[in-house]
Formats: C-alpha cells, structure tokens, sequence
C-alpha cells in the first residue's frame, strides 16, 4: 500500500535527511569542487561539482518529490533557470508566451533567444483561442505564468496542456507566486516547472536562485545536459541555504496567504484603490478557475491608484513594507512594476499587459495583518488629501 502523508508532513520528510555516518540531521554542506576516483574504471557519482554535489543534490531531490517530478535542477538565478529552459529549443523553434510574462523572461526573449533563431509570440493566455490561434507549425513550447506577475491573471493550466498536447508542444510552467504549497502543475501534465527560488522558497532575502523540475525521464536528461554545459549551477553555500528556507515554506506562505486575503479585502473597500488584483476574491475573473487548480489565493496582491502621483505618496508614507525588487520574503515587500519587475516593457506593452501607472505590487510577509492594514490606511489618508488638494487647484 502506498504511503498516505499530509503536504506539510512530505515537506519535512523530505528536506530533513539524517546523515548515516554521523546523525547529522542537517545535509551537510560539501564545500569541495572535486571528488576523489579510486581507481581508472571506477568512478563515483560525483567528479566535479558543476556536474554534481551531495549538498545541492538533496535540493534538487527534494524540489522533485514537492512538485511530484521525476528530477529536480538548481541554478544560480531564477532567471538562469528560465533562460536554460527556452535552451531546450533549437534555430526555428517556436514558443507562445503570455503578453504580461515577467520583465526578465520578456528580455530574454526578445533581446537574446531572438539572435539565435528562436521564435516566439506574446499572447493573453487567458484566452484560449488566442493561445491557438497563436500555434505554429515550429512551436514547441507554451510558457504559461499563473497567476500571472503582476497582475495575478489566473490560466487554466488543464486546458492548456489538453492544448499544447493536441498540437504535440511542451508546457512549462512558472509557478513562483504559487510554490508546491499550493499549486502542482505537474498534476495537471504540464512538462516543466520553474521557480524564482529567491522569492518564497528561499523566504529571506538572502539567497538568489532557480529550480526547475522535469516531469519526465526524458526531458530531465536533456535539461540535465543542458545544466551542466552551461554552468549556472547554484552554489553548495546557496543550496544548503535554500533547503533551510524550504524546511519552513509550508508556515511561511500560509500565514502571509491569510494576511494577503485581509489585506486584499481591505483594499477592496478603499474609494482611492481603483482595483485590486488578487485570485482569492470573488470577484476576481479568474477566482472559480484559480481555485480548481490552486489551494489559496497566495500572498501576492497588486492594487491600481489613480496615476503615479498617488503611488509615489502612498509609497513614501507607508512605514512597514520594504520598497524593493523582488517578493515572498519573511518582511512585506512592495514594488512599482512600471519601473521594477516589468521595466523591460515599453509604456505601450505595459498597457497591453494591464500594467497601469498607477499600479503597486505588494508581496505580504509575516507582519500581523491588522499592522499592515493600519499602515495602509494611514497611508491612503495622504493619497486621499492628495487627490483632493489636486481637484480643489485644479490640476
């Protein structure tokens, strides 16, 4: 019979591992860049640590069990990760990617992938029969975010593997916002899984990397060969680092997830907050959608002021948040995606995505919500005689 255990309980099996030569109940960290032969015919599993090593394997070991893949990879960046993916295509290929995808993945796209031959086209993911329409005869990938940076649209992740399938393409899944805590796309047959693990697997801003999990024997040799001619593994030190954040994932996202739902509730009561994006309202677009294929609305929420006037001022009197890059940290974190994580984008592609200039990201920590909220509110006070002070001149 097989083994019936919780989420949280699978987490700690699978990220505590007990040393047998000496009980260590951490994985030891092996800060060596070779390893020993014993003799010319009998090589061990591990050479050289670009190719291999004990500490960042039983990170990738354990990504691959929380995702339910057959092999995990850690690279240096969530971007190196994303970037060794769109590899896995050759001169002529095709990808379908979302219009509002991340600043970085657009980049790489469009400024690089593009010189060497690699094609792609943006559309709303959103809308099925733009993702078909979409499908060429060279496609070989649809890269699907969900929900989606920062604007938190939701994508039916089963329609679009029924889709890619039907037309013989990979889906690859960017499922950072979410994490294995509440969202598998290798349930639902996707191909691969990425993560910007310097966000809420790691949980401290204090570590920068990728992970990556194949849902296949075959795609996980390819992507594997990949890994280890490019080099952008991530580091022993980082590794051992990522496993530490990845022991408290589970309670780390569940309460920010609970306070980000006050939070959105909140905002979405405020006359100054044009629209707040989160999947876990109800009247969200995508919410019905997001809950059959994820278990919460996550700790990501984006909220639209009037212009950029208004988020300047709510920026500078908020006193919790920390304003930076970045997100899924134990402290609340808030960004102006117009000139942050989609700074990449023209003002013209910025409106096709639905990124506003009035539009902040908030990626909620492990304050007490009704800290956060109070903040909010004191801050709103200033946006408000802002806008006032604004009408009352006549600006």
């Amino acid at each position: 019979m097989a083994e019936t255990i919780g989420f949280s309980t699978k987490l700690i099996k699978e990220t505590v591992t007990v040393d047998e030569q000496t009980g260590a109940a951490n994985v030891p960290v092996y800060l060596s860049s070779t390893f020993h032969q014993k003799d010319f015919d009998n090589y061990g599993k591990y050479d050289y640590s670009r190719s291999g090593n004990p500490t960042r394997d039983a990170l990738e070991e354990a990504i691959a069990a929380l995702e339910g893949g057959v092999r995990g990879f850690a690279f240096a960046s969530g971007m190196a990760a994303i970037s060794t993916a769109f590899l896995l295509l050759s001169k002529g290929d095709h990808a379908v990617v979302p219009k509002n995808v991340y600043g970085g993945t657009f980049r790489i796209l469009t400024q690089v992938l593009g010189r060497f031959g690699i094609e792609h086209t943006f559309v709303d993911t959103t809308n099925l029969q733009e993702v078909e329409q979409a499908i060429q005869p060279n496609t070989k990938v649809i890269y699907v975010e969900t929900p989606s940076n920062p604007t938190l649209y939701v994508t039916d992740l089963r329609a679009i593997v029924k889709l890619a399938k039907a037309h013989r393409c990979l889906t690859f899944v960017d499922n950072t916002f979410m994490t294995p805590v509440f969202q598998r796309p290798l349930e639902f047959g996707a191909d691969l899984v990425l993560h910007s693990a310097t966000k809420f697997i790691s949980g401290h801003s204090d570590v920068v990397a990728g992970l990556a999990v194949a849902g296949s024997e075959e795609l996980a040799k390819k992507l594997y060969f990949l890994q280890n001619a490019l080099g952008a593994i991530l580091g022993v030190q980082d590794s051992w680092l990522l496993l530490r954040g990845l022991k408290t994932l589970d309670v780390r996202i569940r309460k920010s997830a609970d306070s980000a739902q006050k939070v959105a509730e909140f905002f979405e009561k405020q006359p100054e907050v044009r629209q707040v994006f989160y999947p876990g309202l109800q009247n969200h677009p995508g919410a019905k959608l997001h809950a059959g294929q994820a278990a919460s609305g996550g700790a990501v929420l984006s909220f639209e002021l009037k212009d950029e006037a208004s988020a300047r001022t709510f920026v500078n009197h908020v006193k919790l948040p920390v304003f930076a890059v970045s997100l899924g940290a134990v402290e609340s974190i808030l960004s102006y995606p117009p000139r942050m994580s989609h700074a990449e984008l023209n003002e013209e592609e910025r409106v096709k995505a639905g990124i506003g200039s009035g539009l902040l990201r908030l990626s909620v920590g492990l304050e007490d919500a009704e800290d956060l909220i109070q903040d909010f509110s004191n801050a709103l006070a200033y946006v408000r005689d802002q806008e006032r002070f604004a009408v009352g001149s006549g600006e």
